[in-house]
């Protein structure tokens, strides 16, 4: 709602977020990958404390059961692989082992904040689409997890630059990071550890070093023990101002393979970046 990273949202004024609202569904596989943002407007928006609905797709929270997405989008095209656009449908079921408290400030005038609200969970997976026969069946049931990002502005007025990561050790702890460069020449890191039950220490934060620029030139940075650097293992996005990853690296004495995100609030606030968006952000306010 209201999206940090909707040019609609930001040539409207920013006055309306109900009237910018989507559901982001992304799928990747060694043989090409899927993307599907399409903003839409108020009238096809539903919600209530249990659910989040958009169009076709919905959201729905239970104390039982979890979360629920059901999803109907269609994709854009995505080269090399995809050059048409096809339909993305499914659904994704998110058990959380335990549920946190904790809502974290990201900037030094807390006008922006994260909740890592289920940092640990089972996942399962289900597409009914795309059906193509160079696609391997992607069903999948395995590791997962949640968080809520909001804020009070936009998201290029706090932040230069960041770097996000998670990830979970052999023995089952989960790791996150987020390092912040704040517009007011703050650099701030929150270093977390979950354990089995939920358990939250705070650890200092360690070294870091460069990941490679991505192709647009956005700086990756990689967190890691001492004497350990990090390893890009597989970009999954790559754009003007975001990139996605997966990366191995060691912390806390063990080694751990991430999720990780890099982010320019700089490049976001530029009017050519807006311009690229509506080809991966279509919008259709009334269908």
């Amino acid at each position: 709602m209201g999206s940090v990273f909707s040019p609609y949202y930001a040539w409207a004024g920013r006055k309306d977020p109900d009237d910018h609202v989507c559901i982001n569904v992304a799928l990747y596989s060694p043989k090409g990958a899927r993307w599907a943002m399409t903003e839409r407007g108020h009238e096809q928006l539903t919600r209530d404390a249990q659910l989040f609905q958009v169009g076709p797709s919905d959201l729905s929270w239970s104390d039982e059961d979890g979360l629920t997405l059901n999803f109907d989008e269609v994709s854009i095209p995505y080269p090399p692989n995809d050059f048409l656009p096809s339909r993305l449908r499914g659904t994704v079921k998110l058990k959380p082992h335990f549920v946190t408290d904790t809502v974290f400030e990201l900037d030094d005038k807390e006008r922006h904040r994260w909740w890592p609200i289920a940092p640990s969970s089972r996942i399962e997976v289900k597409f009914d689409g795309p059906q193509k026969s160079n696609w391997p069946q992607p069903d999948w049931a395995g590791e997962g997890y949640l968080d809520c990002n909001w804020g009070m502005e936009p998201i290029e007025d706090a932040f230069a630059y960041w770097n996000w990561a998670r990830g979970e050790s052999a023995d089952g702890t989960t790791t996150l990071i987020y390092d912040t460069y704040l517009k007011s020449g703050r650099n701030d890191m929150l270093a977390l550890s979950y354990g089995h039950k939920g358990e939250l220490s705070h650890f200092d934060p360690p070294a870091k070093s460069s990941l490679g620029k991505g192709f647009w030139g956005v700086q990756r940075l990689g967190h890691h023990d001492a004497g350990h650097r990090p390893k890009l293992v597989r970009s999954y996005e790559d754009g003007p101002f975001y990139t996605r990853n997966v990366v191995d690296t060691h912390l806390n004495g063990a080694p751990v393979r991430m999720m990780h995100e890099s982010l320019s609030g700089d490049r976001i606030g530029q009017q050519w970046v807006k311009l690229l968006l509506p080809w991966r952000m279509p919008r259709r306010a009334r269908f």
